[in-house]
């Protein structure tokens, strides 16, 4: 009699088997990817051409629609956006708020401003009001009009502007433009959460003339004019 070949039970994979491997191993792969850092620095990255995208917007707007604009920088919040100005303004250095001059925003910035005048007696100048404007050349994905976020867990470690006099590291921030392609010499510092790791950080400077940005890794700080004339330009808002 032949011989019977032992039987072999066999059982191919189903499609919902295969796919229920491919998201186990993708899970697994981002968990590495994750723990490692890279998802974290690729959030940081992004942020940072958001940012040089809205300095780009911000000072192509000052120029075309010939008005004052500044970018908001929200350290709570992590968020920054746009505004227009109803009125001409020069930045002053030695104003007691952030705006620089501005109407204030906030209440610490009211508080500021009206123990300024409280000290300070006599006329005063009207100070210019900025309002929130719609943002078509940003990320296509955020809201066009008011507050856009920075990518999760990405935080403003400091922001300082020609008109500071120290860099800021609460509150709001300010960076200022106007018509004719000027702005203000500026340093934006971001990093990954909390972190005071340089490796963590990137920073954003802006140049006062062009208003182009130029990218460094790590915390670099603002550089201050080094001769009399360009130190006199600053203080009257170039």
């Amino acid at each position: 009699m032949p011989s019977r070949r032992p039987s072999r039970q066999t059982r191919a994979l189903t499609l919902i088997e295969v796919l229920i491997v491919l998201a186990i191993i993708g899970i697994m792969t981002a968990g590495v990817v994750a723990g490692s850092g890279q998802l974290a620095g690729a959030r940081l990255k992004h942020s940072t051409a958001v940012l040089a995208g809205a300095v780009r917007v911000a000072y192509a707007r000052a120029t075309s629609m010939s008005r004052s604009v500044r970018i908001v920088f929200d350290f709570q919040e992590s968020t920054f956006w746009i505004e227009d100005g109803d009125l001409p303004m020069l930045v002053q250095s030695k104003d007691l708020t952030a705006t620089g001059g501005a109407d204030p925003a906030t209440v610490a910035e009211k508080a500021a401003v009206d123990e300024g005048d409280r000290i300070v007696k006599g006329p005063r100048a009207p100070r210019p009001h900025f309002t929130a404007v719609d943002t078509p050349g940003l990320a296509a994905s955020q809201v066009r009009k008011g507050p856009k976020s920075l990518d999760r867990g990405i935080r403003f470690r400091e922001v300082e502007a020609s008109h500071d006099d120290a860099p800021r590291k609460e509150g709001r921030a300010y960076l200022y433009f106007w018509p004719g392609g000027m702005t203000e010499r500026a340093s934006i510092q971001i990093s990954i959460g909390d972190s005071k790791d340089d490796s963590d950080t990137m920073t954003l400077l802006v140049s006062p003339l062009t208003g182009k940005v130029a990218v460094k890794a790590g915390a670099a700080p603002m550089k201050r004019p080094a001769d009399d004339r360009e130190a006199s330009e600053r203080e009257e808002g170039f």
